[in-house]
């Protein structure tokens, strides 16, 4: 019983990543955001990232679409260029908008 309860705390202390993309750690994301983390992977969930990790430029404005209204709502300061700043932050290949 010990042991389940351990292994329960320490899942609970790991970063969760968005269904979408498994690759970007939420709950940074959303404290960088200044926003709850449940918002954010709400927001993110109707978003369709590429999978080969290069959208296009209108993937990118698609997705930018859906994302950022919907993070506005828990957080009005949220720019599009602050968003673009902290998704590259956590991207595991880096920033492709230098």
């Amino acid at each position: 019983m010990r042991s389940s309860l351990v292994i329960f705390f320490l899942l609970l202390s790991q970063s969760a990543f968005a269904d979408q993309d498994p690759n970007r750690p939420t709950g940074k994301i959303a404290k960088d955001l200044q926003i709850e983390e449940a918002v954010f992977i709400e927001c993110f969930k109707p978003v369709n990232p590429e999978p080969d990790k290069f959208p296009s430029g209108a993937e990118q404005r698609a997705n930018k679409a859906i994302l950022l209204p919907c993070l506005q709502k828990a957080n009005p300061a949220i720019t599009n260029d602050r968003l673009d700043a902290v998704m590259d932050t956590y991207r595991p290949e880096g920033a492709f908008r230098k």
